[in-house]
Formats: structure tokens, C-alpha cells, sequence
């Protein structure tokens, strides 16, 4: 009896060993002969003794298993500055090491920096202590938020305030900090009339150096192209009511990490998607993981574009459909082809962009060409081809299609949809094609009398939104940009013109699109803020496989 005593007895410090002493007299003293005893009785104490020793020696000793399962140990672990992964705070964490078959179970759920098995001591650490003290008890682990910060790559809905807080690398109490100052910046967003206002002076702008971006197209890159002013490149869009936040490119990334971003329209749109892939790769340490999914270099001929983000698993992208429904071809009747455009059929790109979790359509500028304009034999409904239809009730129809495409295909939980509206033109003594000029255009419109009526086109599709099922954000940004005459690509439009521009330079210019950096940079602030409240109420972020 006094043998299985000892041999289950508790290990606790001095207590323990005074009663491991008595046991051993006990047991000894019916031992014969005493000079025996004694011998034995002083080699169990040394050997005893010596193992308190290695127990408590603060010497880097390997501890096996079998000897750690009765032995108390304090393991001091240090991490790593360099590490990229969350840090815990500072304060001490009690853990308990599991038995070695519940291993694996617990490391699922927990992430280490060391390895739990084969503990050994190592160098006292400088900022975090762990203490693991050993038995059979059940391990109690870091809480489950610690876990889930750990983990970079979840998939559980959040608001976008913790998405961007657990993502940074600051300490609890800053992280803290930078959440409810999110929570207020949204706040201060959702009620706010983002297109009221006015054009303010701010020499921080703009928000990427010109020629810094290879990626604007040259019909953009007034700059490049001679352009000598840049004062328009300092004005930024300031609303009366609230603080539009300035596009931190950066954040917008971790926005949209796991998502596609998508404009579809006409080249005012690829003009806004230039500007935003701009702003979000000055925001990327290393730029070779940012490519054209295709090896695309030149933005202007193709129908479609996608810049893919590789660190955030994201992709901006642009389909060009500058209608939003599909042109079209029919047989006349000297069989010959005709191009129509069809009114009750969406561009064959929607098939590509269906699924994507942010879109921005528009489309405007198509519909006041001279085709367009005048309706004859041009528009089509299935095979009924209008010999002459007003270009509103077009327009009408053509939204009709695409807003019934909209609520079909997409899943407004999963996904949202903004419409940019109509950019105004600023051509002065003709149209874009019968010698309209912009080029001495240098400030901008400061009398709002001055100003273009709102367009009945843009009434029409208020109405069509209006209608629709599916939730759309409408960037009203018809007036705002109105003001801005002056920052158009007028004569900059390239740097070398042809043998016939040459002889009349003045002849070509472009007062339609816009330079970069310029005022799509606007349109995107906007963007942003929009995307700030809308993806905090939409919740977590739909991830896409890498």
C-alpha cells in the first residue's frame, strides 16, 4: 500500500516532498539490515533531488513527453517583429499543453508560431510570455475573436469596420480606435448629399503623380502630351454637408479583397476604371503583382480588360458596352448587311460580368451621334426594325432591357450595382466632329447660370431605376463635373498627330473625356464613399477561390 502511495502521489513543491520523506521512512524502516537501508534511503533522496533539479533548472533542456506529462514547466516564447500575422497583447496568457493524441485537434483551431509537441525553453522573450502548465486538464485556448483575427482569410460575414481593423497591423487599443472611427465616418456618410457642393483648391491632389501611372491610355495622358497648366489637377470635390474621405487606395483594396469590381459602359467609363486601377496601384508595395489578365498594355481597342490585384485576390475590371444592349446585324434588302441595335437584347459581355460583386454601368454619350439621333432603320426589337423611332424612347427602351437584366441576374445580397451618370461635353464653336474646342479652357465653371440643363435623359432613367427591383445607387454626377470645362484633353489628346491634324490642330480636339489625374479621380472618391456604407450594411465579403 504504501508503494502504490508513492507511485501516484501529487508533485507540488516543498509540501509534496516532505510527504514523499515520510512515506519513504515508513516504508524503510522495516528494512534490514541499517547500514542497507540507510545506503538506499540516501540514493532515493539524491535521485530525487537531482530530478527536482532538472525540473526546475531554467537550463534549455528537451523535456520528452513521458516526463512532461508530471512535470510542471514554464515556456517562455518570443515573437517575431517581422511577422505578419497579428500579434496577441501584451498581457500574460495561461494555456494548458493538451495530452499529445488531442494535438492535432486542438492546432486546427489555433495558430502558433511554435510547434506544441516536443516543447523545449528557449531565450527569455521581449515583449509576449506564454506559460503552458502541464496536466490533463482540458486546454483552455485563446477566445474565439483571438482565433478568428488570426485567420486572414476568413469568410464569415463582418462589418466592414472590424474587416479593416483585424486587417491592420496596429495594436488592440489602436485597432480599437481606427473601428469606431470607421463606425463615425460611416455614419457621417449614409445620410449625405455626396453631388452637392462645390470645387475646392487642395494642394495634396491629386491623388497619384501625373506620369506616374504606365497604365493610362494616351488619349488620358494630358500631361505626357504636352499639356503646360496643372492647376486643374488640385481641385477636389467637396460636398456642403459632409466630408467626402479622401480614396485611401489601400483601404479600398481590403475592401474589395476576393471580389471583382466591374464598370461597364462606354469609354467615359474606361476613362473612371483608368483612373481607379491609377489610384489602387500607387497603394501596391510590389507592383509585379499587378498585371493585365491578358497581357493587355494599350486600354483603347479591346472589348474587354481586367487588372488583376494578386495580393488581394481581387480584379477591376471593364467591358466595354457603351449601349448597354447588343448591337446587331440584318440582311437590307440588296443583301447587304445593316448595323441596328438591338433594343430588347443586353451586350453579349453580361454573360462575363453576371457574376461579379461590384458593378458600375453607364452609358450616354453613344446615343447623340448622328445615327443614333435620327432613328431611321436602326432600332430593333426581335425582328421588327423601327424605320424611324425618337432616340428617348430608344433610350427608354434600352434601360427597360438592361434594368430587367439587373434584377434577373443579380443577387442583391451578394452583389451591388451602381449607374454613374451622364458626363457633360464642353465643346465650344461645334461638335466634336465639326470643330468644337476646349483648349483655352482653364478654370471652371464658376457661374451656375452657365451650366447645361439636366438632360431628359437622365430624367428617363431616374424613372427606370425608380421602377426597378433590384437596388441600384445612382452617382449623380451630371452637374459636378459640369463645372469642370477645363480639364478635358482638348489638344492633348496625343503626341504625334497625323499628316492632316497637323495642318489644323485645333480642328481635333477632345472636350468629352478627361484627363488623368483629373476628375474621374472625383467620380471614384465618390465611389468609395458610397462603397464605405454600402459594404459595412451588405456584411461580409464574398471570397473568391485564389
Amino acid at each position: 500500500m504504501a508503494s502504490d502511495s508513492v507511485k501516484h502521489i501529487p508533485f507540488h513543491g516543498v509540501s509534496a516532498f516532505s510527504s514523499v520523506t515520510f512515506e519513504i521512512k515508513s516504508f524503510f524502516s522495516a528494512v534490514k539490515p541499517r547500514k542497507t537501508s540507510t545506503f538506499v534511503y540516501a540514493f532515493v533522496i539524491t535521485f530525487l533531488v537531482f530530478t527536482v533539479f532538472l525540473a526546475f533548472s531554467p537550463s534549455p533542456i528537451t523535456v520528452t513527453p513521458s516526463v512532461s506529462s508530471y512535470i510542471l514547466h514554464t515556456v517562455t516564447v518570443s515573437n517575431s517583429s517581422n511577422s505578419s500575422s497579428p500579434t496577441f497583447d501584451s498581457d500574460f496568457t495561461t494555456l494548458r499543453a493538451p495530452a499529445p493524441e488531442n494535438l492535432a485537434a486542438v492546432t486546427k483551431n489555433v495558430t502558433f508560431e511554435f510547434p506544441i509537441a516536443n516543447v523545449t525553453t528557449s531565450p527569455i522573450a521581449e515583449n509576449n510570455t506564454f506559460h503552458f502548465q502541464t496536466d490533463h486538464a482540458n486546454m483552455s485556448c485563446p477566445d474565439d475573436n483571438t482565433a478568428r483575427d488570426l485567420n486572414k482569410h476568413r469568410a464569415r460575414k463582418e462589418p466592414l469596420s472590424e474587416v479593416l481593423a483585424v486587417n491592420s497591423t496596429a495594436s488592440p487599443n489602436r485597432k480599437q480606435r481606427r473601428k469606431s472611427s470607421l463606425r463615425k465616418e460611416i455614419e457621417s456618410l449614409k445620410n449625405c448629399e455626396f453631388f452637392e457642393g462645390d470645387w475646392v483648391r487642395d494642394d495634396s491632389y491629386p491623388l497619384y503623380k501625373p506620369g506616374s501611372c504606365n497604365l493610362i491610355d494616351e488619349q488620358f495622358n494630358c500631361i505626357s502630351n504636352g499639356r503646360p497648366d496643372v492647376e486643374f489637377q488640385k481641385l477636389k470635390w467637396k460636398p456642403k454637408k459632409c466630408t467626402l474621405p479622401r480614396l485611401n487606395g489601400g483601404k479600398l483594396l481590403e475592401m474589395i479583397r476576393g471580389r471583382r469590381l466591374v464598370f461597364v459602359g462606354d469609354s467615359l467609363n474606361r476613362n473612371m476604371w483608368e483612373s481607379l486601377v491609377c489610384i489602387l496601384k500607387g497603394s501596391v508595395k510590389d507592383e509585379s503583382q499587378i498585371f493585365e489578365a491578358h497581357g493587355r498594355h494599350q486600354f483603347r481597342w479591346e472589348a474587354e480588360y481586367s487588372f488583376v490585384f494578386k495580393d488581394y485576390n481581387c480584379t477591376v475590371e471593364f467591358y466595354a458596352s457603351p449601349f448597354l444592349v447588343r448591337e446587331w446585324e440584318v440582311m437590307d434588302k440588296n443583301g447587304t448587311k445593316k448595323e441596328t441595335l438591338r433594343l430588347d437584347l443586353v451586350g453579349k459581355s453580361s454573360e462575363q460580368y453576371r457574376g461579379a460583386d461590384i458593378l458600375v454601368f453607364n452609358t450616354g454619350h453613344w446615343w447623340t451621334h448622328e445615327k443614333t439621333s435620327k432613328g431611321e432603320d436602326y432600332y430593333q426589337e426581335g425582328r421588327n426594325l423601327y424605320p424611324k423611332l425618337d432616340v428617348d424612347e430608344a433610350f427608354r427602351k434600352a434601360l427597360t432591357t438592361w434594368g430587367r437584366w439587373v434584377d434577373k441576374n443579380v443577387n442583391p445580397k451578394k452583389s451591388l450595382v451602381f449607374f454613374r451618370g451622364y458626363s457633360p461635353s464642353h465643346f465650344s464653336g461645334g461638335q466634336w466632329n465639326a470643330g468644337g474646342a476646349c483648349d483655352d479652357e482653364t478654370e471652371p465653371i464658376k457661374n451656375e447660370t452657365y451650366l447645361t440643363p439636366y438632360m431628359l435623359k437622365m430624367q428617363i432613367l431616374e424613372r427606370v431605376l425608380r421602377g426597378m427591383k433590384a437596388p441600384v445607387t445612382y452617382l449623380n454626377i451630371t452637374r459636378l463635373t459640369d463645372y469642370r470645362k477645363d480639364a478635358h484633353p482638348s489638344i492633348y489628346r496625343k503626341q504625334k498627330l497625323s499628316a492632316e491634324e497637323s495642318k489644323s490642330p485645333l480642328l481635333y480636339q477632345d472636350c468629352s473625356h478627361w484627363c488623368l489625374p483629373g476628375v474621374p479621380d472625383s467620380w471614384n472618391e465618390i465611389l468609395y464613399a458610397e462603397l464605405l456604407v454600402k459594404l459595412n450594411q451588405l456584411g461580409g465579403k464574398r471570397r473568391r477561390k485564389p
